[in-house]
């Protein structure tokens, strides 16, 4: 058998979670993420955005996320990232408001809003605790009241799969397991604990061994991985400048305090003739 194909890249997340015939593998993987959280399983999600031919990497308007609705008509974004685009937190609520508001037409009701749950499944850390499961709702800071059901947000952090937890032991762990994908020699424990990941993995297999399947995934690693590059260059970038703006606003100080160029240079590495072009702007 080919290599298998990362189930982390959000196309193939989506191709194995987000199609009708797999539906039954999206109830499955909310139900162990909701019973860990300690709420009640769902009977039913109707998919709002189904995978489709048409969902090609190509397409830079692609969006791979899945999005459903129960039958009491609550709403679920699940999203893989595979990569930190950082600001997640204001990502996450601006996106979460987006879907809550989107819900009304003009002139209806406040009351026809309905619970909106956003599922962030991420390849990297960003919250400070060690629990890799993180679920937030809106309440009052002292007496844990709860203001209103409507908004919860849940943060599953696979690098945070701590060694206790990188064995087959049931539930939600055995979902974020085979999406890590780091240890495939207890795959058959896992199909034995949870026949619906058996599914997943021969999906997954299927997908892996498809030509067409693999071209596509490919190129969308490719994309991901120059999105990441350029997200990076652009941070060094601007820290660098920030350095060196901080240099600068530093020699201003020491020349304006009386020291010579000589050894402000000689303390801040900036050029005597730097030096001299910021006495001429002050």
């Amino acid at each position: 058998m080919r290599d298998l194909l990362d189930p982390k890249i959000d196309f193939v997340f989506k191709r194995i979670f987000g199609s009708e015939d797999n539906k039954d593998l999206l109830l499955a993987f909310l139900n162990r993420t909701f019973q860990d959280a300690g709420e009640p399983p769902l009977t039913e999600i109707i998919l709002m955005n189904p995978y489709t031919d048409k969902d090609s990497p190509q397409d830079k308007q692609s969006i791979f996320d899945i999005q459903a609705k129960t039958a009491e008509g609550k709403l679920i974004n699940i999203e893989m990232q595979l990569f930190n685009r950082y600001d997640n937190e204001k990502r996450t609520l601006y996106y979460w408001s987006k879907q809550y508001a989107s819900q009304l037409e003009e002139g209806q009701s406040y009351k026809k809003l309905k619970k909106c749950v956003t599922i962030n499944i991420l390849n990297f850390s960003i919250l400070p605790n060690e629990q890799y499961h993180n679920i937030f709702h809106l309440r009052e800071d002292i007496s844990g009241l709860p203001l209103t059901d409507d908004l919860e947000i849940h943060f599953l952090e696979l690098s945070k799969l701590n060694h206790h937890q990188t064995t087959p032991s049931g539930g939600l762990v055995n979902w974020l397991l085979f999406l890590k994908s780091d240890n495939t020699e207890n795959w058959e424990v896992l199909k034995m604990q949870d026949p619906e990941l058996g599914k997943a993995m021969a999906v997954l297999e299927f997908l892996s061994q498809d030509a067409e399947a693999r071209r596509l995934y490919e190129m969308r690693q490719k994309a991901l991985h120059d999105e990441a590059s350029l997200r990076e260059g652009a941070r060094e970038e601007g820290e660098l400048k920030g350095k060196i703006e901080g240099k600068l606003e530093v020699a201003a100080k020491m020349l304006s305090k009386g020291m010579d160029m000589e050894s402000v240079s000689e303390f801040t590495g900036i050029s005597i003739e730097e030096l001299k072009k910021i006495i001429q702007a002050h």
